[in-house]
């Protein structure tokens, strides 16, 4: 009988994945976006966690203001952003870029 060996390829590396902007339609690695979340089974929105629809956003003053004024999030999400989320935003840019806020 033919014996079986393990291979003795490596495993494929794996790719970091690429997310793609709402705003601007850059594409980076999504570490480098906001990522704001539907969750599934409370229809809440959350910043960086949870599970279900989401849609990323360049962590830029520019890229914010635009999904905010052409309603880009609502859009993606399939649900109304209020706005106490998009001030959250706003501090969260806040937070990872002290010089923009006043």
């Amino acid at each position: 009988m033919a014996e079986l060996c393990a291979s003795s390829e490596k495993p494929p590396k794996k790719r970091p994945g690429y997310r793609r902007c709402i705003s601007c339609g850059r594409i980076a690695p999504k570490h480098e976006f906001f990522r704001v979340v539907r969750v599934c089974s409370s229809q809440e929105l959350q910043l960086n966690q949870g599970m279900g629809r989401s849609a990323y956003l360049c962590p830029q003053e520019s890229c914010l203001q635009t999904a905010q004024k052409k309603n880009r999030l609502s859009r993606s999400l399939k649900t109304q952003v209020p706005q106490d989320f998009y001030q959250l935003l706003w501090h969260a840019l806040c937070v990872l870029d002290s010089t923009s806020c006043s």
